[in-house]
């Protein structure tokens, strides 16, 4: 049985300064989303008020971001053999089912005022649509130089970089009512806002449930990885091959792999421990070989089994 251990730095959850930034970045989202709610309760504007609701969405991914990396970074004890390290996926799946949830409470509205549209300040939402798309600006900013390696950052940004786009709705809505008087112009805007939720909270819902569901990282298909694998030297066949993510950023894998009776071990373990780091990024592993005449433990594999030459 062989094991790599040698991946903590590479899977160090959020540093201090990381945090740091996004401690930042969330008294920014927080301090505008109460001048946001003002205006848009004084003008009665629906395009504000949910991109205000997005702005609190924004708000709950960075606070449940650094409360997660907080928990991520304890170490293993008890019966968290892994320590918290998917706390942070727990909660990015919240701020995508959130995401969803305010995008069908807007879209309904929109559609309520598509019907019996208000009176909306165009100038209002103008201006306050325009300092919003600077502020986000400079969260985006603040964000990019966080680790975005992790789902839970990468959440956070992507909330972010989508109220951005709302902000720019919103202001097209502010100038159109201005101009025209055309007063639909905040609901249509406050459904493209909504669309753009639904986008990202799929988004995140998706990334965290593949996890959560132990699937292999985006982009690895498991055969051509055990395809590939049974051509290392040495490696006669490898059967109960998985590949999974522990969190976002940490893949793992663990496979039984069965070499020549006359084969070295140690030496093929070691080999194919270098090509999974080297090619796919996998650290962390957990090889059991051995010979081929030792077979009695393989009745009940699980999976595809492959075939090397040896």
């Amino acid at each position: 049985m062989g094991h790599d251990h040698d991946h903590d730095h590479h899977h160090a959850p959020s540093a201090d300064a990381d945090r740091r930034l996004l401690g930042v970045a969330l008294a920014l989202i927080t301090g505008f989303m109460a001048v946001e709610v003002t205006v848009g309760v004084m003008v009665d504007s629906l395009v504000l008020l949910s991109d205000a609701a997005h702005m609190l969405s924004d708000a709950a991914a960075i606070a449940l971001a650094l409360f997660a990396t907080r928990l991520a970074a304890r170490p293993p004890s008890g019966g968290f053999t892994f320590g918290l390290k998917r706390a942070e996926i727990l909660s990015a799946q919240a701020n995508g089912l959130t995401l969803l949830l305010l995008a069908v409470w807007i879209g309904y509205e929109s559609v309520v005022r598509l019907a019996h549209p208000p009176s909306v300040g165009g100038g209002a939402v103008l201006a306050t649509a325009l300092a919003g798309a600077a502020v986000n600006l400079l969260v985006v900013w603040i964000l990019r130089r966080a680790d975005r390696s992790s789902l839970n950052v990468e959440g956070a940004f992507q909330h972010v970089l989508t109220d951005l786009f709302a902000f720019v709705a919103a202001a097209v809505a502010g100038l159109v009512v201005l101009l025209t008087g055309f007063h639909r112009a905040d609901a249509i805007a406050s459904l493209v806002v909504a669309a753009l939720m639904v986008r990202s909270g799929l988004g995140l819902v998706r990334e965290s449930g593949r996890i959560f569901l132990e699937a292999a990282p985006a982009g690895l298909d498991p055969a051509a990885l055990g395809r590939e694998l049974v051509g290392v030297p040495g490696v006669v066949e490898l059967h109960d091959l998985h590949v999974w993510q522990v969190t976002s950023g940490y893949p793992a894998l663990s496979a039984h792999v069965l070499v020549a009776p006359s084969g070295d071990c140690h030496a093929v373990r070691e080999a194919i421990e270098e090509r999974l780091r080297e090619r796919y990024a996998i650290e962390h592993t957990t090889l059991q070989v051995d010979h081929t005449l030792d077979t009695e433990h393989c009745a009940d594999s699980h999976g595809a089994s492959y075939k090397g030459s040896g």
